[in-house]
Formats: structure tokens, sequence, C-alpha cells
């Protein structure tokens, strides 16, 4: 279900690539495609109206809250419509990423066949949401010992044998169905073919404690989008996704390849480019995405923020990369070493979950030199956020989704 899911974007992306082009060369064009945008906001008002608890955002605060016995889930509706509202907010270019309908989805499968398969007890049911995690993230980005991670270090916080050699075989199981779909090849592989010399590690110091900051400020903004979205009383909330849908036109006539969960943006552009234009270009990137990554998420529709992170933590690394390559720092070979290990550190730092981070990357870019910077960087950014009162991304959205935090 996840590779059909993947498959969909991945060919909304490739239509996307074909239809802005037109739209600049055709501007009349644009009036029937505003039109469509209005209709894809119809539907995914009427697919999740009456399940927003269930259906807005990635989906992994409400699994964390059935695990902690908050919150109960009617599988069956929460599956298919987390499946076709995802397509229809992803697919127009929200950025939002694909990974949290695929959580979630997974885990309303495991839910689906330990009641009706199984007909499992209580505890058995939420061992199979569980395990329904891990696979469901495994899928989205064939990561089996990420998605295994992610699920211990993510949402349970707990690492009980039963239940991470559980979900392990899941996650096996549904690797090796994306494999059979998309190959063997890694899901984001980024060619890195030489290490990061040691002369660049304080440089590296810096980052982090940058990365920690940014993963702060990143934080905060998410927490608070759909506050601040609430105090907007002249805009209903049912009339809200349409606004980042019409937005997400301008940013596409400017460079397609900002839309969406953004796979095609870590093929940055090469350093070659010159130092002005390529360090303006990137700023203006993090800007506009960071910016959409936020109006994305504060409306009611379904949508992860697992690839938006990793994306903005890509651009992070370029803009250091440049910065030292312009310097003579650092080897122009080395730019693509900075642009994984700020994927890995600013997710880490953001989502609390380092070892998550580490597995993610190792797997999804198909390397294994890079883990001791990427170590260094992920536990400064972390820590550095940790102490300006960063909390795990996940259970703060929880807390609030469910009324247990009082704090804006």
């Amino acid at each position: 279900m996840v590779a059909l899911f993947r498959w969909l974007i991945d060919q909304a992306m490739l239509f996307a690539r074909f239809v802005y082009p037109l739209l600049r060369s055709q501007p009349l064009w644009l009036i029937p495609y505003l039109i469509a945008t209005v209709i894809i906001w119809g539907l995914l008002s009427l697919v999740i109206v009456k399940d927003q608890t269930d259906l807005l955002g990635s989906g992994v605060p409400q699994i964390e809250a059935i695990l902690k016995d908050q919150h109960r889930m009617k599988w069956w509706p929460v599956l298919w419509k987390k499946f076709v509202g995802g397509l229809l907010a992803i697919c127009p270019g929200l950025f939002l990423g694909r990974e949290g309908p695929c959580i979630q989805m997974g885990a309303a499968i495991g839910q689906g066949m330990g009641e009706r398969l199984f007909h499992a007890d209580r505890e058995e049911n939420k061992l199979l949401l569980s395990c329904g995690v891990a696979a469901g993230l495994v899928a989205a980005f064939s990561a089996p010992l990420a998605g295994t991670m992610f699920l211990l270090e993510g949402i349970t916080f707990r690492f009980q044998i039963r239940e991470w050699l559980t979900a392990l075989a899941a996650a096996i199981s549904a690797d090796l169905m994306t494999v059979l779909v998309y190959g063997t090849r890694p899901c984001l592989w980024l060619p890195v073919k030489f290490n990061l010399p040691t002369a660049a590690y304080p440089w590296l110091i810096l980052f982090g404690l940058v990365l920690g900051v940014l993963a702060w400020c990143y934080q905060y903004c998410l927490l608070n989008s759909r506050v601040w979205y609430r105090h907007c009383t002249h805009l209903p909330s049912k009339v809200q996704p349409l606004l980042p849908l019409l937005l997400v036109i301008p940013v596409g006539l400017l460079d397609v390849n900002l839309l969406g969960g953004c796979h095609m943006l870590i093929a940055l552009p090469s350093h070659s480019a010159g130092f002005a234009s390529l360090f303006g270009l990137l700023s203006i990137y993090f800007v506009v995405r960071f910016i959409g990554s936020m109006l994305s998420y504060g409306v009611p529709v379904p949508g992860g923020i697992f690839m938006p992170i990793l994306v903005l933590g890509a651009i992070l690394g370029a803009l250091l990369a440049t910065l030292l390559i312009h310097l003579h720092l650092l080897a122009a070979g080395n730019y693509i070493n900075l642009v994984v290990i700020g994927m890995a550190a600013y997710f880490g730092a953001i989502e609390k979950a380092p070892f998550t981070a580490i597995c993610l990357l190792t797997e999804m870019v198909g390397i294994m030199e890079q883990i001791l910077p990427m170590l260094i960087v992920t536990f400064i950014s972390y820590t550095v956020n940790d102490l300006l009162g960063g909390r795990p991304i996940y259970a703060a959205l929880r807390e609030k989704m469910f009324g247990l935090d009082q704090t804006s």
C-alpha cells in the first residue's frame, strides 16, 4: 500500500515538472489550474471533515496517544482516508512529507490485522500497531533499522526485546516488498566519494551549535503554527487548506523542485555555480521551505515532517559547504558530505532521536564512512536544542492535540 502511495506521489511530481514550465510559457493555463486546485481543496475537505483528530498532520502523535491509552482509532476509515487525503495534500505540492501518512497507514493495517485476523487482545493489538509503525516508515524510506529504531526511540521510549524483535520482523518484510517494487538502490542515494578531512572537524562544532538553535526555532514555529492559524478568525478552518494550496503555485513557477516532500531538491545545485549566486539561492530555498512547511503543517491536512526537515538540513549543510569551499577551507569534493551531515543532525535535534537520524541517513544515503562526523554534529545540535528547552516533537504535538499542554 505504501509502495503505491509513493509511486502516485512520484508521478504527481513528474506531472508538476511538466505543467509548471507550461504555466510559465502559457499563463492562460493558470485559470484551469487554479480551478483544479479549488476542486482538490473541496475533495480534501470532504475526506477529512469528520475525522480531523485522526487525519490531520503526520498521524504519529495520534499513534503515541493510542499506545498511552489516550485515544482510540477506527483503523479502516483512517486507512483509506489517510491514503486519499495524503495524496490530495502532497501531490499538489504542499510542503509535507509522505512518511507520516505511511506510518499511520502501517499502524492502521497492524491494528486491523490484530482485530480482524488474529482477534488479539488489547496489548497484542498495541504490539501489532507498533509493528505497523515500523513497517510503514520502512516502506516509505527503505530503511529497516531506522524504522525499528524510530519506533523505540521516538514513540514507545522503551527497548523491550519482544517489541523490537517483532517490529524488526515487520520492518524486514516491509523492506522486502519495497525492494521488489523499487529495487535495492537506497531511496536517497547521494554520491559521497570522499571522507571529510579531520581539518574540517572544528567547523562541525560551529555547525552543530547553529543547527541546534535552528532546530529549536523549527520546533517553536511548528508547535505554534496551528495556534497562529486559529488567530486568523476571518479564515475558517475549512478554508485554511486552500491558502497553502494556492501559495504553492507561485513557488512552483519559481522552481518546481521546491514543492512537495522535495526529494529532488536534495540533489542540490553544484558548488561550481559561483559563491554569491549559490549562497543566495540556497538562502532563498531555506526561507521558502521553512515558511512553506509551517504554512502547510499548520492547516488541517494529512502530511509528515520527516522529509521537510531533511531538506532543510540538507540546505543548511550546503550553505556551510559553499562558504567553506569559497574560503578554501574545504575541498569541493566534500560538498555533499556536509549535506548528509546537515540532514542527520537537523533531523536528530528536532525529532530528539539521534540514533534514528544516524541509522536513517546511513541507510537512505548508502554510506558508512561519515558516521563519526554525523554523530558529532547530531550530538551537539541535540544538546543545544535540549538546553534551549526543546522537546521530542511528536510528544509535544500529542500533548497539544489532546489538550494536555496548556502553554501556547
